[in-house]
């Protein structure tokens, strides 16, 4: 066995422009598929973070029914206790009229998302608050924050500037107060609070009559992987209540369920490309099977069997598979370690979330390995037919 090795080395080596040609075939197929994942998997798991971020947190607690009637401070405490529990935080949500004059022009700005926080818990569980550009966040009971679409859209509000909101009560009535304009926040990719207002929430349970009445409350874990086990205890803890509570992948799966089908669709794409490179080393074996059928016929004749030279054509792709393996894995982590430390962003905006995924990369290098020694048997097949004869009489 090791003769063979021996033999399908020199003979691959000698020709090393068909080595070098098959192995890039096999580097450029695995770097494509890392390449892919760092980019859409890197994206898709930014949205994810920037929805645990600002908008769910690891775990999102509704009313199955109506508006959370429990007081929310015995539900943020009731969280906190759990040692997995980072911080737990209320919200509140409506539409919201707005108006302001600005230069002498009043200027009007209808439907707007309106969310009301706790900004002494917000800041603990969310971090919305990162994202002001500038001014402040939510301080008082009369200032609000203005994504940066909704400021430009109000001909360019700014910090200090005054504004009515107009929001519609649990009755139907109309309820106008006026803000502070405290902050404009402004999020990498657009995923925070640009198109909404936030203000207090005990401002807007007065304005929408929702006086001791909770929207939803926002959980933030210090270990994520175990939102499931506190999401289930959390509603075996409170079985006479009509809570609903589901962990960031439930909370937001409208939002993701199209986009798994597109990086299912590349990640395809990209394994297709994969085997483009095992019919490129099926092109270069057969080169080296061809170029090499006067050395086949001397081993023929000297008591070389079928098998022997079928053995040394498949460790050529063994070879090449190695090799390709080896270099494209190391190329892809170079370029995975590379977008992890310049904090690579989609379109220059939301940086992505990068990882490591051991498993996926060992599962491609060893499909291309796999893939380079299923390419080699037709050409290593085509080795063993040629007559000793008939191959020593080609020059």
């Amino acid at each position: 066995m090791e003769y063979r090795l021996t033999l399908a080395k020199r003979m691959l080596f000698n020709k090393k422009g068909s080595l070098i040609g098959a192995v890039l075939a096999v580097t450029i197929g695995i770097l494509v598929i890392h390449v892919n994942f760092v980019i859409f998997q890197g994206l898709f798991d930014a949205i994810v973070r920037d929805i645990s971020d600002y908008r769910n947190g690891d775990i999102l607690v509704t009313d199955d029914a109506d508006f959370i009637d429990k007081s929310d401070l015995s539900l943020v405490n009731w969280f906190e206790r759990i040692p997995y529990v980072e911080a737990a935080t209320p919200r509140l949500s409506s539409t919201a009229e707005m108006n302001m004059t600005k230069y002498g022009k009043l200027v009007e700005k209808t439907r707007v998302p309106i969310v009301g926080v706790d900004p002494f818990t917000d800041i603990r569980t969310s971090t919305v608050h990162q994202t002001i550009s500038e001014g402040s966040y939510v301080f008082s009971r009369n200032s609000i924050v203005l994504g940066s679409n909704v400021a430009r859209d109000l001909g360019g509000a700014g910090v200090g500037d005054s504004l009515k909101v107009l929001v519609v009560d649990r009755y139907g009535e109309d309820q106008i107060r006026r803000f502070t304009v405290s902050g404009i926040a402004k999020s990498p990719g657009g995923q925070g609070f640009d198109y909404t207002a936030v203000i207090h929430i005990d401002t807007l349970r007065d304005m929408m009559s929702r006086q001791g009445h909770t929207g939803s409350l926002m959980v933030k874990l210090n270990d994520p992987s175990k939102a499931f086990e506190v999401k289930e205890f959390f509603l075996r803890s409170f079985p006479n209540d009509d809570f609903l509570a589901e962990t960031i992948e439930e909370s937001a799966e409208e939002q993701l369920a199209g986009f798994r089908s597109g990086i299912a669709m590349i990640n395809m794409i990209g394994y297709f490309g994969m085997m483009s490179s095992a019919f490129a080393i099926v092109t270069i074996q057969m080169m080296l099977v061809n170029g090499k059928t006067r050395e086949i016929g001397i081993m023929r004749s000297i008591g070389a069997k079928r098998k022997d030279i079928l053995i040394i054509f498949i460790f050529q792709g063994m070879i090449i598979g190695a090799i390709g393996a080896g270099v494209g894995t190391a190329a892809g982590l170079g370029y995975t370690f590379y977008a992890k430390e310049t904090k690579m962003s989609f379109n220059n905006s939301l940086p992505l979330e990068v990882s490591y995924d051991w498993g996926k990369i060992a599962q491609t290098a060893l499909t291309s390995f796999t893939l380079a020694i299923i390419a080699s048997l037709y050409p290593s097949y085509r080795a063993t037919k040629l007559l000793p004869v008939e191959a020593m009489r080609t020059v």
